[in-house]
């Protein structure tokens, strides 16, 4: 079940509200708890016992290190639960991709392939993970006091909100939330406008441009045209999508009572690929900041070790994104990459005009992005190929050319005008007056509905974050 499904929105959600309003405000955790369960059920239930025993390991994971005074046991208590829990995401992720790679090479030597039946991943494994280490990390530093109620604990763990696809939410974000929240028809009425815009964002731009990245990126020998259209595409479809399914689950989050922090500030925006990550996917970026960088050392053991720290760093947000394929982890190196050439680059005391500074960091990143969408290493080099012009082709091909359709194009215009929006606001409502601020209050619902009769006619399109 996704936020923009019809089982969602006409049945699970209203029945949920109904229920959360007519609990008694000191039981509502267990009424959250109780819809998260069912909500994460609805996609596999033998899954869910894995949720529920991932949140009691955590839990009583928390306690125990709270309760031990001895610095080296507490240590060892975390390590070994962080090893627990990143093992089982590393075998769920990368068992399937492992075998393959190894039964690859013994197609090669001539040996007999190894009898393999692929593991599912569980949706939402990676955050469910990340959001475990980050709660054991703070209670090992004293961060944040251990949760004794099993209750409170598990409904933070299992938000439905946020609990498939993030953000990743750390306990310290919600823990007086978690006790004490309001709710009120100020913050249902703000989530729900911003519940409405997410979808929007969702079903109007993602969804309908996602047939014209899988048309481009399953083309043999994509042209120079096809394979920037495609990849074009996909650079919008990614931030509407994720940053949509972020906005909706902001906004569902305010209508129970909760304040999560943003996750994307105008990311393609950016004016260096360090600005990149302090505007695209912020508690993945945070997340990474806080648990790994630093603790690796950071910028504080000479410029050799941050060049590795950076390195090291992006190369593990490739592999947590990954699961079906190395490129993840090519990804992420190639952001180290850039990340690390920023920095030298900056260090030298020069720097780009900032138009220039920004069609860079924007060039770099679509480029970044066609390793990510391709479903393996071949389909990445042929499109990028493709985007070096090795295959000619600057006309739009015939493929590409017969799929295109005027929702395709309005939507790649909606999407261009809502990236650039930003840039140009402050100037446009200081001429416009009190007319536009009227429109921008409004328009979310009608593109709520529009949205809504797209999903009853074509059905619900699952997030592309679902994977990692």
């Amino acid at each position: 079940m996704v936020f923009a499904s019809l089982e969602f929105l006409l049945l699970f959600f209203p029945l949920f509200l109904i229920a959360y309003a007519i609990t008694p405000k000191a039981l509502r955790n267990g009424t959250l708890l109780a819809g998260s369960w069912i909500f994460y059920g609805w996609w596999s239930p033998p899954y869910l016992l894995m949720l529920v025993g991932l949140t009691a390991l955590t839990w009583g994971g928390g306690l125990t290190i709270a309760a031990t005074t001895a610095p080296q046991m507490r240590r060892i208590q975390l390590t070994v639960l962080i090893v627990v829990m990143a093992g089982l995401l590393g075998w769920f992720k990368y068992a399937n991709i492992v075998v393959e790679t190894i039964n690859t090479a013994l197609g090669h030597a001539g040996a007999m392939p190894i009898a393999w039946q692929k593991v599912a991943l569980p949706i939402g494994l990676s955050f469910i993970v990340l959001q475990a280490i980050s709660y054991l990390v703070d209670v090992f530093r004293g961060t944040v006091t251990a949760q004794r109620s099993f209750v409170a604990f598990a409904a933070y763990k299992a938000m439905f909100g946020q609990l498939i696809a993030g953000p990743i939410i750390r306990y310290d974000w919600v823990k007086k939330e978690i006790g004490n929240r309001s709710f009120g028809w100020d913050g249902f009425g703000a989530g729900a406008r911003r519940f409405m815009v997410g979808m929007s964002m969702k079903v109007l731009i993602a969804d309908t441009l996602a047939p014209i990245v899988d048309l481009a990126f399953s083309q043999a020998r994509p042209g120079f045209a096809d394979a920037w259209i495609g990849c074009a595409a996909y650079t919008l479809q990614l931030f509407f999508d994720f940053a949509g399914y972020s906005a909706m689950a902001i906004g569902i989050a305010l209508m129970l009572g909760f304040h999560f922090p943003e996750n994307f500030n105008h990311p393609y925006l950016a004016r260096s690929i360090q600005d990149f990550w302090r505007r695209w996917h912020l508690s993945l970026s945070s997340w990474i900041r806080d648990y790994l960088y630093i603790p690796l050392g950071g910028n504080r053991r000479g410029s050799v070790r941050t060049y590795v720290n950076l390195l090291l760093t992006m190369a593990i947000a490739g592999l947590w994104h990954g699961g079906d394929s190395w490129n993840y982890l090519l990804w992420g190196i190639a952001h180290g990459v850039a990340l690390c050439c920023a920095r030298a680059y900056s260090a030298s005391g020069r720097t780009l005009a900032m138009p220039l500074a920004r069609i860079a960091t924007l060039l770099f990143v679509m480029l970044a992005w066609t390793l990510f969408r391709a479903h393996d290493f071949d389909s990445a080099l042929r499109m990028l190929a493709g985007q070096f012009g090795l295959h000619g082709g600057f006309e739009v091909g015939d493929a590409l050319d017969a799929g295109l359709r005027r929702a395709h194009l309005l939507a790649f215009a909606l999407g261009i005008v809502c990236v650039v929006w930003p840039a140009v606001a402050p100037q446009i409502a200081a001429r416009a007056g009190p007319r536009l601020s009227a429109i921008g209050a409004l328009w979310p619902v009608p593109a709520f509905l529009l949205s809504f009769a797209l999903i009853a006619s074509r059905g619900a399109v699952p997030f592309l974050y679902f994977q990692f």
